[in-house]
């Protein structure tokens, strides 16, 4: 038996000759041949890795019709992923990697960074827990730093609600389960966590304003929290009930106009809150159906049933034919609501099931839809309901949409 000295071809001489150092040859039978006069001529050699981050690509300037396609990859969660695409051009341009159980990344006003809060374990799946809002650079999507939190961040099926920036953008909030309830409170400003705010018995996190934010109770009603300079709670407040939980709940997935958040109930009814950072005032209740249509077993549904548009004063919301029960089932039809007289102005079909909308927030929208099924971004006109193209190959199980 003779051991193997030289093999492999370029591109792959390392792996292959440090594979066959240790695999012998069957000696032949009969002498080897005589070596050729002369050997051949060495291969040229490989030119030096650079490694990592020697080129770095700027995203191109900011469009008010990019949108981050958030996915929970539910084969395998230990992986978030979010997608940026061009809702003009169709083009895809960048990935960030996130984490395990990750819901949504935050968009603060000025487009300079990206906070994306996460999670991570030492040994992948397992071992130590550690909690972080990453904080990635807007243009090159390069990690600039990470904020560690408390490890207790909800893992949850996606919702905004999850966690939000301060009307300021000064503070971030990450709502906390474990089981117990609370708000993680992160100084963006000076990339530092600085407290927890506990909230018994509520749930999720809404601003509504520069200093304060609500979360939705279990009995119906709010719990409203001021914020010091600092971050630290100055003041909170449960209110009365706002919504009949026992017999037509609301869902945890509102949208906000203005001072005003739109929540919607299983059977399809609109329950406008006004919230400030002192109060909550329930508004007059409308229906997304008629009778007759409720009758036929029309509700809202999705995982982002609701989109709003606060200059055109509109409201957008993912239909379908159900019971009660199916509140999460996509739809293919989306109905569109002026705000002020409470009328369905269109009904637009879209070409594929929609499980999640977003609307851009610029004075001529795109109006974005995904099924979490699927990975298609569709493009739609608000106004017509023109499909104006699809973007395909988007993630794995896309969940929320975020605009800027």
């Amino acid at each position: 038996m003779a051991a193997a000295t030289v093999c492999g071809v370029r591109g792959v001489r390392a792996l292959v000759i440090g594979l066959c150092a240790v695999a012998p040859l069957v000696q032949a039978a009969t002498p080897p041949a005589a070596p050729a006069a002369s050997a051949a001529p060495a291969a040229a050699p490989l030119p030096a890795d650079v490694g990592a981050g020697a080129e770095v690509a700027s995203l191109p300037p900011a469009s008010p019709h990019w949108v981050w396609v958030n996915d929970f990859v539910f084969p395998h969660m230990a992986d978030g992923l979010a997608y940026l695409v061009d809702g003009d051009s169709g083009r895809y341009l960048g990935t960030l990697s996130t984490g395990y159980s990750f819901a949504r990344m935050l968009l603060p006003r000025d487009g300079s960074v990206i906070y994306s809060p996460e999670t991570y374990y030492s040994r992948g799946t397992r071992g130590t827990r550690t909690d972080v809002v990453t904080v990635y650079d807007g243009r090159t999507l390069a990690a600039q730093g990470e904020i560690e939190i408390p490890p207790k961040r909800a893992s949850a099926m996606p919702v905004m609600g999850s966690a939000t920036l301060t009307d300021d953008d000064r503070f971030l909030l990450v709502y906390n389960f474990n089981p117990s309830q609370s708000v993680s409170v992160v100084d963006a400003t000076g990339r530092k966590f600085v407290g927890e705010i506990e909230t018994p018995g509520c749930a999720l996190v809404f601003p509504t304003g520069p200093r304060s934010f609500f979360s939705l109770c279990a009995d119906g009603g709010l719990l409203l929290v001021t914020l010091d300079d600092s971050g630290q709670a100055a003041k909170r407040e449960r209110t009365a009930p706002l919504f009949d939980v026992a017999h037509d709940p609301v869902t945890e997935k509102p949208v906000r106009a203005g001072d005003t958040w739109y929540f919607v109930s299983f059977d399809g009814d609109v329950r406008p809150v006004r919230v400030t950072a002192d109060s909550a005032t329930a508004g007059a209740t409308w229906s997304l159906t008629s009778a007759a249509e409720r009758h036929q077993g029309w509700r809202p549904g999705g995982l982002q049933q609701l989109a709003v548009h606060e200059g055109r004063r509109r409201l957008y919301a993912i239909m379908h034919q159900g019971s009660r029960d199916t509140h999460k089932d996509p739809g293919k039809s989306i109905w569109v609501y002026d705000l002020d007289t409470h009328r369905r102005v269109a009904r637009l079909a879209t070409r594929r099931p929609a499980s999640s909308i977003q609307l851009t927030r610029d004075a001529n929208p795109l109006l974005f839809s995904i099924f979490m099924d699927g990975n298609v971004v569709d493009v739609y006109d608000p106004a017509s309901g023109k499909l104006l193209r699809s973007i395909h190959d988007v993630g794995t199980s896309p969940t929320l949409l975020v605009t800027p």
